[in-house]
């Protein structure tokens, strides 16, 4: 038999969201289980991710657990079954574990909004941007390494087009739009395509200039990933070593808040595309 695949974000996620329900009904694994009929062992594969569970079942658990939230309850529900693969499965054996999640968590997404001081976000940057990015990575990486970011990085933006686009915010700082990654015939493709995708309904700009002055945040990248409901939202670090994922409900809110400040200190969406378009004029 073939080793078992581990389980995606999403599993996870379920199978966390179970265990928390679990607790605060007060129960231990070993009692919930026999509640249901089935050994302990079980129940920790369920509650990993590990275990495919039904959408009665999880029905079921949480009338047992006294869920009164039917829409939380709807959303794990829609979250069950087997694993479903999807096109970014098929990078899991060259690229880190944490970059078919995050494709999976976008796919999944109800909205995202992001907050970047220094990069364009990733479902908005251009062929040529992305290569001169991935290529400054910390990793020193191989080209075909590079070649598999990039084609991973492409893909992902297939979210923001088709019939139901994702609806997506992107904070960006001036210090990102003035970068000079890959030269300036890249930077003007790059803003250029700004203002393309800013024409888009699903898609909302906001530029932070420097004459804002201070706005709070450390200046780390953050992707706010909406759920279909608020307890399932996550949010998305870029680390060295690939995606970091929280979703600890204080530091949904903690970082939540960071993106609504950051909003706030950002030119309006008309504003925003005027000041790209002023970039480009100077250049």
């Amino acid at each position: 038999m073939p080793p078992s695949l581990p389980p995606t974000l999403r599993q996870r996620r379920l199978g966390a969201e179970l265990r928390k329900l679990r607790e605060r009904a007060g129960l231990s694994s070993t009692a919930a289980a026999a509640r249901f009929g089935f050994q302990q062992a079980r129940m920790s594969m369920i509650e990993a991710g590990r275990h495919a569970v039904s959408a009665d079942r999880v029905r079921a658990m949480a009338r047992s657990y006294a869920c009164a939230d039917d829409a939380f309850t709807d959303a794990l529900a829609d979250m069950t079954g087997g694993r479903t693969r999807g096109w970014w499965d098929e990078y899991r054996e060259y690229l880190p574990a944490s970059f078919a999640d995050l494709a999976e968590l976008e796919h999944h997404a109800h909205g995202v909004r992001v907050g970047l001081v220094i990069h364009i976000p990733g479902l908005l940057q251009t062929l040529d941007h992305a290569r001169a990015v991935i290529r400054e990575a910390p990793l020193q990486l191989r080209a075909y390494e590079v070649e598999h970011r990039l084609s991973h990085r492409m893909k992902r933006q297939a979210v923001l087009h088709g019939s139901s686009p994702l609806p997506y915010t992107a904070i960006i700082h001036e210090a990102a739009l003035r970068m000079q990654f890959g030269g300036s015939a890249t930077v003007r493709g790059q803003l250029e395509h700004l203002i393309a995708m800013s024409e888009l309904a699903n898609v909302a700009i906001r530029v932070i200039p420097f004459g804002r002055g201070a706005f709070p945040g450390t200046g780390q990248s953050i992707d706010y990933v909406c759920g279909p409901v608020p307890q399932l939202d996550t949010v998305q670090l870029d680390v060295a070593w690939g995606c970091q994922f929280i979703d600890a409900e204080a530091e949904l809110a903690r970082y939540g808040a960071v993106v609504e400040q950051m909003e706030a200190s950002a030119l309006d969406l008309t504003e925003s595309r005027d000041f790209i378009h002023g970039l480009l004029r100077s250049m």
